[in-house]
Order: C-alpha cells, then structure tokens, then sequence
C-alpha cells in the first residue's frame, strides 16, 4: 500500500496544505469551550451583556475562519487525492499493456478490471479521508485533554484514563477488519467474474437453457460475498456503539465528579461546561476516526491488491531468485551462454523460425500444454497447425509470438533466442488474427490502420480483396468510413473474421498467423480467402492453426497435436499414411475419402 504513496509526489504542495487547515480548523474548535466557559462564568453570571455578544462575537468570528479553513482543505484534499487516483490508474493501465500473456492469465481480465475501478476508488477516498482527518482527530482528542488541563487538573485526569480505553478499541477493531476486507474483495472478484461470463456468454446460456443454473451459482456467489461484507459491516458497526459507551461513561463521571467540585468551590459551572464540550469534542472526533479507520482499512485492502498487480512479480522473482538451488543457476548459466550476452537484438526482418525441444505448461496446470516440441520454417513456407480441442495449438501461436515463454527448450528467430529479440521489432513483423475475432469501436479504417498506421486507400482495398471482404465494404453507404460498433457487433461473425484478416494482412507482415480464423467462413469463401494468403505469403512465414482439415491439408508442413505431444510431421499425404491422428480428423470430415481409400 505505502508503495503507492509515490503517485502523490505530483501533489506534495496539497498534501501538506490540506492537512494544515485541518489543523488550523481544529485549534480555532479548540477555543470555542472556554469562549463558552466565559460567557457563563462572566456575562451570565454577571449579567454583562456586552461581554456576552462579544464572546458571541469571537464565536462567530471562530466559526467563519473555521468554515474558510475547512473549505480550503477540503479543495486541497480533495485534489490531492483524485490527483492521486488519476496517476494510478494510468500506471495501472500501462503496466497492463505490458504485462506477458502468462501474467495476464495469472490475474484474470475481471480481477485487473476489479482493481483498476473498484479499488483504486477505495484507495481515492481513503487518501482524501486521510488528508482530511488523519492528523485533525488526534489533533482534537489530545488537544481537547491538553485545554482540560489548563480548566481542571482534576476533571482532566478522566480525559487521560478515556483516551488509551478507546485507542485500544479502535486499533483492535483495525487489526480484525484489514484481513475481513480482503476477503470481500476476493469474493467480489469472483461475483464479477460470474457476471462477466454470463454477459458474454448468454447466447450460449440460453441455447443450453442454463439460466436457473447461471442463476444459483451466481447467487451462490454473492451469498458469499454478503456473507463475508455483513461479518465485516459487523465488527465496524461494533466500533460506534463501544466508542459511545466509552465517552458518555466518562462524561456521567466528569458530571458527577464536577458537580462535587462546584458544590466545594473548586470549579466554576462555566468551567464544568468546558470540560463536558471537550469530552463531546472527543467523542465526535473519535466517531469520525472509527470511520476513518473503516475507510482506511478498505483503501490498504485495495491498495495491498494494487500493489501485488504492480508488484507481484517482482518480489516473485526476487523470491525465485534466493530460493533457486546450485543445480539450477548451472543450468541458468548454460542457457545464458547457448543465448549469448547480447541482449535487445534488432529484428527488421524475419527469414527463419525454429523451436527446439520446446515445452510450454501453464501456472498451476498438471501437465504442459505443448511437449517437447521441433520444427523449421523458413520465409515461403505455409506451415498448418491442426489438433483436437486443448492439444496446444493456441499455445503454440503464444510462444511463436513471443507471448509465453518456453519453459524449457528455445524458440530462435533468425537463429536467435527469441527472448533475447527486441520485442517492439519482432511483433512489427508479426501479423496475428486471433480465435476470436475482435474489432474496436471506431471506423473500418481506424480498424485496418491498427496493422499499419500509415496504410494508404488502396493497400486497405487491397487487403480487403485478398481477405475476401472487398464485396461487403463497398455495399456500406460510407465504404472504410463506414462505423464499427464495440467489438464489432453490426457486421456478421464471418465479416468480421474477414476484417480482422484483412488488418493483419495491410501490414505485409514477414510472418503471418492465422489462429483459427476461418471458422466462420463458408468452403468456397475460405478457398478465396486461401488464395489470397498463398498470394501474400510467397516471400513471407505463414502458421495457420484449424481443426478444419480444408484449411491446412495445402500446407507446405502439417504438425498434428494431441494433448500437447507432436502426433504427426509432414505433408497431407504422408500423414494420411503414417499419423493415425490425423487421418481419423481427415476422414471424419471427409467420409466419402475413407470409403475410397478402402476400396483402394
């Protein structure tokens, strides 16, 4: 949490004045108890009605510096703080942007949203209490026993034997609720996650009709969360009570005891009032501080799940790194040598890929998702990628470009470790259409010119002819100007397959991959679109991954996965004859071909 106090350095001018009114506003509260004192020992007492509308004076004069006080902090404070807000989430959302493939798995898209809205506006208020109150209520509570003892030495000694009771009270209150509201931020996440899902996933929810179950388990997820908010709202809503208690307790005693002391001549009635505002002094100021407290509580379990975001990995590697044993750091060290020192390595273009014993698992899996896998490919060359559902296909695009890292094995580029490549140059001449088709709100052009940002008219219209899509563009009243709603929703699941081809194809990337990406297109319309990227790809790599055995069985070299093995290497015809794999995927999509094969 204080790790994110660096974001404040911008507002150093208004996180001091902030809390300097406060104080400014608290010792002018201070001094209202002995104008009162005052004016019921000299004008009441006395019937001086001059002193009395001056004192009345001095407590209007109190009040308004008071309230100007407190404005100001307030202005301060409060820019302080969204300020604050402000600079954290910009670094949130660039640290996002950088973030590995694996690290964004790790978290999940519902969490980084969780902590990026939800806690960053804990953290915000919790700043802007903090600037405010922080220094002002203990200010009021020590200042008010410090005036008592300048009233009443006596009555003030009530004030010494309150204080640590409630300190006490507040600060084991802290200690319980700190861990109950990380609880509730977990359990939040999982609420949004079920939510998430079901906003993406209601067509499938429906067709399935799946809403009662959708329904239960959802709800199952927010009993939890009102399970662990209402244990929590519980212990703070102690605070209140006990804090009450403590403080008119103390009062019936500074009653009971400065009616004794009147009674003897020993104090004044006006100076008895004093004592009982201060004592009221301290319990408004410590109400306020319990809330504080609850505030500030929320803001470092909000701040803490920032940090672990911002942070996590760092302390992760520095863990991994004082925990790895002799026999790794040797083999650490061989692996360094076999890469070279050489580090950042330029890449303007790429001529030959290679993976090399290549194993990829994920965080917490039983077992990898790619094993032990080799293969070379060299520019012209049209690699397929064909596989079952889970056999590491997808992963297998994720380390060609970059996005894991191997865990074992090395994936070079031009002979080079990949991990030793300059990042920005190698997906420069990466061109990638996802599995799922994803367009941005904006233009046809805006989205086409996110795979090359200086594409002219006629390399997007050449793009679009070679991805097929040339025909629906031209059919829209405003052509590439023509409006893309969020993610792409006013065009047809196959046209958008067809658009997000065509962005990556604008660019004339040196390696082309195709993840899946004619799933939605017709035979006839994905035989054009096959066309156009043997076209594109004469001087280019091309890695097309299916399960359609159309898409790839023209491919220059098939690699056939099964659960993260290599079941098959080579052509279509020689897999036909020696990978049972594949020929059990070829002959279920082309029946008619088994029954030929028998015969023959």
């Amino acid at each position: 949490m204080f790790r994110l106090l660096k974001y404040l350095k911008t507002y150093k001018k208004e996180t001091v004045l902030g809390p300097l009114f406060k104080l400014m506003e608290a010792s002018f509260e201070l001094l209202v108890p002995l104008v009162m004192a005052s004016i019921i020992d000299v004008g009441i007492q006395n019937a001086d009605k001059k002193h009395i509308f001056a004192m009345g004076g001095v407590l209007f004069l109190l009040a308004a510096v008071g309230f100007g006080c407190a404005i100001t902090a307030q202005f301060f404070a409060a820019k302080a703080s969204v300020g604050f807000a402000t600079n954290l989430r910009h670094v949130i959302f660039e640290h996002i942007q950088t973030r590995s493939y694996a690290q964004m798995d790790e978290f999940g898209t519902s969490t980084m949203m969780n902590r990026l809205t939800s806690d960053v506006n804990q953290v915000q208020t919790g700043v802007n209490l903090t600037l405010r109150l922080l220094l002002r209520s203990p200010f009021i509570v020590f200042g008010a026993m410090i005036m008592a003892f300048t009233v009443d030495v006596k009555g003030a000694m009530i004030f010494v034997v309150t204080i640590p009771i409630l300190a006490v009270v507040v600060f084991a209150i802290l200690l319980i609720n700190i861990p109950l509201y990380k609880k509730v931020q977990r359990a939040l996440d999982k609420v949004v996650v079920k939510t998430r899902e079901n906003l993406t996933g209601v067509r499938v929810v429906r067709a399935f009709s799946m809403e009662r179950e959708e329904v239960e388990g959802y709800d199952a997820s927010v009993d939890i969360l009102k399970k662990y908010q209402l244990f929590a709202g519980r212990v703070s809503a102690f605070m209140n009570p006990v804090t009450f208690a403590v403080v008119n307790g103390a009062t019936l005693v500074l009653l009971y005891k400065g009616a004794v002391e009147i009674d003897a001549g020993f104090l004044s009635q006006g100076q008895l009032i004093a004592l009982v505002n201060y004592m009221a002094q301290i319990l408004v100021e410590l109400v306020k501080l319990a809330n504080l407290i609850i505030t500030i509580t929320k803001s470092m379990a909000g701040g803490a799940r920032i940090a672990d975001m911002l942070y996590g990995d760092e302390e992760e590697k520095s863990k991994n790194v004082n925990a790895v044993t002799s026999e790794k750091r040797d083999s650490e060290c061989n692996k360094k040598e076999s890469i070279g020192e050489q580090k950042d390595i330029p890449v303007p273009a790429i001529n030959d890929i290679a993976f090399q014993k290549v194993s990829y698992i994920y965080k917490g899996a039983a077992s990898p998702s790619i094993s032990n896998l080799s293969f070379n490919a060299k520019k012209g060359d049209i690699v397929g990628v064909i596989g079952g559902t889970g056999s590491g296909k997808t992963s297998l695009i994720n380390l060609l470009a970059g996005f894991y890292e191997a865990a074992e094995g090395r994936v070079l580029i031009n002979g080079k470790d990949i991990t030793a490549c300059n990042a920005e140059d190698l997906r420069a001449c990466i061109g990638i259409v996802p599995q799922t088709a994803v367009l941005f709100k904006g233009t046809i052009e805006e989205n086409l010119k996110w795979g090359k940002a200086d594409a002219t008219e006629e390399e997007m219209w050449e793009a679009l002819e070679l991805a097929q899509a040339k025909e629906f563009v031209e059919q829209k009243p405003n052509k590439l100007k023509e409006a893309v709603l969020q993610g792409g929703k006013n065009f047809s699941g196959g046209q958008r397959q067809r658009l997000c081809m065509a962005r990556a194809f604008v660019r004339k990337p040196d390696v082309l991959i195709l993840d899946d990406s004619t799933s939605a297109l017709d035979y006839a319309t994905e035989s054009k679109v096959r066309q156009g990227i043997r076209k594109l790809t004469e001087d280019a790599i091309c890695f097309i991954v299916s399960q359609r055995a159309a898409s790839i069985m023209d491919a220059d070299l098939l690699i056939v996965l099964d659960e993260g093995e290599v079941a098959g290497m080579g052509t279509h015809e020689e897999l036909l004859k020696s990978c049972n794999v594949y020929a059990e995927i070829y002959y279920s999509q082309f029946p008619e071909d088994r029954e030929e094969a028998g015969n023959a």
